[in-house]
């Protein structure tokens, strides 16, 4: 299929674009082999001001692609070994970000499942490594398929079966930022049927 969502897409409110995200589908080209999963958790971060947001320390080498242009990734390194991949939103200049915190792979599901070791793909860093997401992709544009990493449109996932929270792990993040329901969460992914035989 090879649509990406175009930049109008990411250039909205970071809370549509977290909520819009889910069911839509993560697209990775590796080693020829078309990698998707379909997004089922995602969390908005959103400016300077958000204490649990990378950018509150300003701009700096590692937040620099938060104040880019929207639809472009912020790939960064946590916990010493896991890669979290961002897509970034809103105006060019405003630093903020969707972290995509977990998928439902529904093509190529054998690399991804070797990749992982037979295990889920079911948090940011489980993802990543199921897709070889790293450094490498840090500021790719999203928004074209040349990119070899993308976002399509997919199945709209119903209000029912989506559910807000607090953000995850943000550990001393003071209030009232800890406590801010910008965690988005499809509750049943049972409804996500794989395209493989």
């Amino acid at each position: 299929m090879n649509n990406p969502l175009p930049p109008k897409f990411y250039n909205r409110p970071t809370l549509t674009v977290a909520r819009e995200l889910l069911g839509a589908r993560l697209v990775r080209i590796l080693d020829g082999v078309r990698l998707v999963g379909v997004i089922v958790e995602t969390e908005g971060y959103i400016g300077e001001d958000d204490l649990a947001c990378h950018a509150k320390a300003g701009m700096t080498p590692r937040t620099a692609p938060m104040y880019g242009p929207a639809g472009h990734a912020y790939v960064y390194f946590t916990y010493g070994n896991h890669w979290m991949l961002n897509a970034v939103t809103e105006r060019e200049g405003f630093p903020a970000a969707v972290l995509i915190r977990a998928i439902q792979p529904i093509e190529g599901i054998e690399v991804m499942l070797a990749r992982r070791g037979g295990r889920d793909t079911l948090g940011p860093g489980k993802l990543t490594q199921a897709m070889r997401i790293t450094k490498s992709e840090n500021n790719v544009n999203l928004t074209k398929s040349t990119s070899g990493l993308w976002i399509e449109a997919g199945q709209p996932i119903s209000s029912k079966n989506v559910t807000k929270s607090p953000r995850v792990g943000l550990n001393k993040t003071p209030e009232p930022w800890l406590s801010k329901p910008w965690r988005f969460l499809v509750k049943d992914i049972s409804v996500i049927a794989s395209r493989e035989p």
